[in-house]
């Protein structure tokens, strides 16, 4: 333990302060939300800019005037406190504004992926019975498929916003802004009314059963988010400036990013998706100082060629999750970061985790109770002892995190309270106590100097959830919907890693129905590319002659993620969907020692 690392600790501490002052828990009937924030920093900073989105730019003042006049259409509509409207639209300044609209008017808005279609999108959008669907005009087709379905009969209202203006409004919705642009600009009255209690979002979550489930985000919840932020990771202030890629329908983006932003006055560089190539350039020319990241951008970003003045940037700050211990100093000092505030959270969970100190190779600390508790792999469950309890893991070894469930630290769970209850361990360590079951594998790690405090570290996610292309893929989901494909009897759907690349990859081992002796490859990859988002498609198959299962009948998969997509051990036909391809192909060795080597595009 150095004396330049007690030093840069405990000139830390004021920070941890800070957070736990901001923090505190306070009555939920407490009138808050992220508009009202959104208000107070417009009435300080109105001429200053809040925003800039390709070559476009918004002052606070006129991103506030853009929403209350979206706020003023919606209540015209009938639309009132508590109903829920979905928003289907990617990154841009008509996000923000909608966003901001719906929580003035305390309206619960459904943040819908922007990759979804059919009968996923559909799903999102019923689960919440939204009341009214804002989308961008870059959706419409999407939209246009699902509208008449019978699942979507609470939707009345379908607002759209131009986008290229290319495609003109469709008869069936209203154009927003052609509506807004005699509405009155000034703020609505019924933003005070709103409480932290309020539920404000709906972030879906892909769980380990089923389609995605819309978490519920209440206005404490987003405010507890954006402080750990502005206080405690990116450390804001008006002078600085968030570069954003992030899909803003996921929270890392919208709460760390946004919530920061909203809160502080600092200003916004949006982009509608990550690009590697220009990320530097964006950097320097937009003078940003806090990148909000998820660990896959920064591979992509290190795997672009390296130049000598690549350090020599104004980004200083950055913060989101999934930075790999193996590149986490290549990164910063490629770049001359100074500051990396890793943390660990899901939308739905009570349990979050922020680098706060300033560490490396850790998701940093909580005061949040927690429990990391033996899990067996394997056979993809919690081991218990002859009680029944759950059985706490010594320090440095890897555990399943649970979040204890109290009145500060609730679990705000789903739309849907069978779902929610799924979620929830009881009587775990003893009688009476109630759980949230994370699904991650943590670890505590030793960081030097710490205040006392435990620091953690992320292993992996277990059981029927895996993480690719920074999106939750269920693999219940997936199996679901191949098992729907009429020459397959049955499949076992798993994580499986790829070299390069963060998360895991779906593999698919599947068994064909009676008759079937090889499988239609052409008809196959059309349903998969029909019925499954990018992100949730199996990147590899594997036929077998039956599925191992267990004794209770769950199907094995410790021996299937060990064996994995290696020609030389699996003597099983294999199938890969290759980068760019939407045909799957035999796997052969010499593309099997290009996926292994890293270079095969994934």
């Amino acid at each position: 333990m150095s004396l330049a690392d007690i030093t840069s600790t405990l000139l830390e501490a004021p920070t941890l302060a800070q957070v736990y002052k901001h923090v505190q828990p306070r009555p939920l009937s407490t009138p808050d939300c992220f508009a009202a924030r959104f208000e107070q920093t417009v009435q300080r900073y109105g001429s200053s800019t809040a925003v800039i989105f390709e070559g476009k730019s918004r002052t606070w003042s006129e991103l506030n005037e853009h929403a209350n006049r979206y706020a003023a259409v919606l209540k015209e509509t009938g639309l009132v406190r508590g109903d829920a409207v979905s928003l289907v639209m990617e990154n841009r300044i008509e996000f923000l504004a909608a966003l901001i609209a719906m929580n003035k008017l305390g309206l619960v808005a459904a943040l819908i992926n922007t990759n979804l279609t059919g009968r996923s999108l559909r799903h999102c959008i019923s689960i919440t019975d939204s009341r009214a669907c804002i989308f961008g005009e870059e959706r419409t087709a999407a939209i246009d498929e699902v509208r008449n379905d019978e699942a979507l009969a609470s939707l009345q209202h379908y607002f759209y916003v131009a986008d290229a203006g290319t495609q003109a409004c469709p008869e069936w919705a209203a154009d927003l802004d052609a509506l807004a642009a005699d509405a009155p600009a000034s703020n609505p009255p019924d933003t005070q009314q709103n409480t932290l209690a309020d539920r404000a979002l709906y972030v879906f979550t892909s769980g380990t059963t089923g389609l995605p489930k819309a978490a519920v985000i209440s206005n404490r919840r987003f405010h507890i988010s954006s402080v750990l932020s502005y206080k405690g990771g990116l450390k804001c202030t008006p002078k600085d400036r968030i570069y954003l890629c992030l899909p803003l329908y996921h929270g890392t983006g919208l709460f760390l990013g946004v919530g920061a932003a909203f809160a502080t006055g600092a200003s916004m560089f949006i982009r509608r998706r990550f690009s590697a190539s220009n990320f530097l350039p964006e950097v320097r020319e937009h003078n940003a100082t806090c990148f909000v990241y998820i660990g896959e951008l920064c591979r992509y970003l290190l795997n672009t060629p390296a130049q000598p003045d690549d350090p020599r940037n104004p980004l200083k700050k950055v913060m989101g999750n999934g930075l790999r211990p193996d590149i986490w100093m290549q990164f910063k000092q490629r770049y001359g970061i100074s500051r990396v505030a890793e943390f660990y959270g899901s939308s739905e969970g009570n349990v979050g985790f922020i680098n706060m100190l300033n560490k490396d190779f850790t998701v940093g600390t909580t005061s949040v109770p927690l429990a990391l508790v033996e899990y067996d792999v394997d056979n993809d469950e919690i081991v218990r002892d002859a009680q029944g309890r759950c059985i706490e893991v010594p320090d440095g070894q890897p555990g399943l995190l649970l979040g204890k469930i109290t009145e500060d630290t609730a679990f705000e769970g789903y739309s849907s309270t069978e779902e929610t209850e799924k979620k929830i361990l009881r009587n775990a360590l003893e009688d009476g106590d109630a759980w949230f079951n994370t699904g991650d594998m943590m670890k505590t790690v030793d960081v030097g100097f710490s205040l006392g405090m435990k620091h953690y570290q992320f292993v992996d996610r277990v059981g029927d959830t895996f993480r690719w292309k920074s999106e939750n893929v269920s693999t219940n989901e997936v199996g679901e919907i191949i098992n729907a494909h009429p020459q397959i009897n049955f499949c076992n759907v798993y994580g499986v890693a790829v070299p390069g690349a963060d998360g895991k990859a779906g593999m698919a081992a599947i068994t064909l129905a009676e008759g079937i002796d090889e499988l239609d490859l052409q008809d196959f990859s059309r349903h998969v590319h029909e019925e499954l988002p990018s992100y949730a498609r199996p990147l590899f198959l594997r036929i077998q002659p039956e599925l191992g299962t267990t004794v209770t009948f769950k199907m094995v998969k410790g021996d299937l993620r060990k064996e994995g997509y290696d020609p030389q051990q699996v003597s099983d036909p294999l199938y890969v969907l290759k980068p760019g391809s939407s045909v799957y192909e035999p796997l052969d060795q010499d593309f099997y020692t290009r996926v292994v080597a890293a270079q095969a595009g994934y």
